[in-house]
């Protein structure tokens, strides 16, 4: 089944760590190049997503800002 989703990036990747929290956890996956994306989903998600240290994934991203700040 292809699915079809508006975010226009989606990276695939691997996941290479979870740091689970009580509700959330901290998803960490490998894009390639030494690069990667971070994401904090819930607990629910990770298990039922199946979420595991060498899982493919592909994150998808979509952003309506992205804000930066120096002091």
């Amino acid at each position: 089944m292809t699915m079809k989703i508006s975010a226009r990036n989606a990276l695939s990747g691997k996941v290479v760590d979870i740091k689970e929290g009580v509700v959330t956890a901290v998803v960490t996956v490998d894009i390639g190049g030494g690069n990667h994306v971070v994401s904090s989903i819930t607990m629910d998600s990770v298990k039922n997503l199946g979420l595991k240290a060498g899982s493919e994934v592909t994150a998808v991203i979509k952003a309506s800002n992205v804000m930066l700040a120096v002091n």
